[in-house]
Protein backbone atom coordinates (compact mmCIF):
# COMPACT_ATOMS: atom_id res chain seq x y z
CA UNK A 1 0.00 0.00 0.00
CA UNK A 2 1.30 3.53 -0.78
CA UNK A 3 1.22 6.32 1.90
CA UNK A 4 1.62 9.49 0.33
CA UNK A 5 4.19 12.45 1.40
CA UNK A 6 0.66 14.49 1.56
CA UNK A 7 -0.89 12.16 3.99
CA UNK A 8 2.22 12.05 6.09
CA UNK A 9 1.92 15.72 6.06
CA UNK A 10 -1.35 15.71 7.09
CA UNK A 11 -1.01 13.22 9.95
CA UNK A 12 2.04 15.31 11.33
CA UNK A 13 -0.30 18.76 11.18
CA UNK A 14 -2.81 16.43 13.29
CA UNK A 15 0.10 15.42 15.52
CA UNK A 16 1.72 19.27 15.59
CA UNK A 17 4.05 17.45 14.80
CA UNK A 18 6.83 19.65 12.14
CA UNK A 19 8.62 16.92 10.03
CA UNK A 20 11.83 18.44 7.29
CA UNK A 21 10.60 17.33 3.86
CA UNK A 22 13.45 14.20 3.98
CA UNK A 23 11.44 13.28 7.23
CA UNK A 24 7.99 13.21 5.17
CA UNK A 25 9.81 10.99 2.43
CA UNK A 26 11.17 8.63 4.86
CA UNK A 27 7.89 8.51 6.92
CA UNK A 28 5.74 8.03 3.63
CA UNK A 29 8.63 5.22 2.54
CA UNK A 30 8.91 3.01 6.20
CA UNK A 31 4.94 3.40 6.14
CA UNK A 32 4.02 2.18 3.08
CA UNK A 33 6.83 -0.62 4.17
CA UNK A 34 5.06 -1.43 6.98
CA UNK A 35 1.13 -1.38 5.79
CA UNK A 36 2.78 -3.54 2.58
CA UNK A 37 4.49 -6.61 5.31
CA UNK A 38 0.99 -5.85 6.89
CA UNK A 39 -1.11 -6.88 3.95
CA UNK A 40 1.23 -9.79 3.06
CA UNK A 41 0.55 -11.32 6.90
CA UNK A 42 -3.08 -10.80 6.44
CA UNK A 43 -2.78 -13.42 4.01
CA UNK A 44 -1.09 -15.76 5.61
CA UNK A 45 -4.33 -18.81 7.00
CA UNK A 46 -3.75 -18.99 10.03
CA UNK A 47 -6.91 -21.08 10.64
CA UNK A 48 -5.34 -23.78 12.48
CA UNK A 49 -2.47 -21.76 14.12
CA UNK A 50 -3.60 -21.76 18.42
CA UNK A 51 -2.49 -19.24 20.12
CA UNK A 52 0.90 -18.89 21.85
CA UNK A 53 0.11 -16.49 24.44
CA UNK A 54 -3.33 -14.83 25.72
CA UNK A 55 -3.44 -12.90 28.62
CA UNK A 56 -7.76 -13.56 28.38
CA UNK A 57 -7.28 -17.24 28.57
CA UNK A 58 -6.58 -18.85 32.42
CA UNK A 59 -2.80 -18.86 33.52
CA UNK A 60 -2.35 -21.25 36.23
CA UNK A 61 0.07 -19.95 39.12
CA UNK A 62 2.32 -18.45 36.41
CA UNK A 63 -0.58 -16.01 36.11
CA UNK A 64 0.66 -12.19 36.40
CA UNK A 65 -3.11 -10.22 36.60
CA UNK A 66 -4.39 -10.30 40.31
CA UNK A 67 -8.40 -10.18 41.67
CA UNK A 68 -9.51 -7.26 41.71
CA UNK A 69 -9.97 -5.77 45.04
CA UNK A 70 -12.47 -2.60 45.58
CA UNK A 71 -11.03 0.12 47.00
CA UNK A 72 -12.35 4.08 47.40
CA UNK A 73 -11.01 6.35 45.46
CA UNK A 74 -8.16 8.75 45.60
CA UNK A 75 -9.32 12.32 47.20
CA UNK A 76 -8.15 15.30 45.38
CA UNK A 77 -6.07 15.60 48.53
CA UNK A 78 -4.32 12.72 48.19
CA UNK A 79 -3.76 12.80 44.71
CA UNK A 80 -1.91 15.81 44.67
CA UNK A 81 0.15 15.47 47.32
CA UNK A 82 2.85 14.13 45.50
CA UNK A 83 2.46 16.51 42.68
CA UNK A 84 5.61 18.69 41.34
CA UNK A 85 3.44 21.76 41.27
CA UNK A 86 -0.01 21.73 42.32
CA UNK A 87 -2.43 24.87 42.40
CA UNK A 88 -5.85 25.41 42.70
CA UNK A 89 -6.81 22.13 43.46
CA UNK A 90 -5.23 20.67 39.88
CA UNK A 91 -1.94 19.20 38.65
CA UNK A 92 -0.21 22.47 37.39
CA UNK A 93 1.74 21.46 33.88
CA UNK A 94 3.97 23.25 31.73
CA UNK A 95 2.40 24.63 28.41
CA UNK A 96 3.85 22.10 25.05
CA UNK A 97 1.80 23.00 22.51
CA UNK A 98 2.19 26.25 20.83
CA UNK A 99 -0.71 27.63 17.62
Amino acid sequence: MKITEEQVRHVADLANLRLSNEEIARMARDLGEILTHMEKLNELDTDNVEPMAQVLYEAEETATLRADKEKQPLSNQEALACAPLPGGGYFKVPKVIER
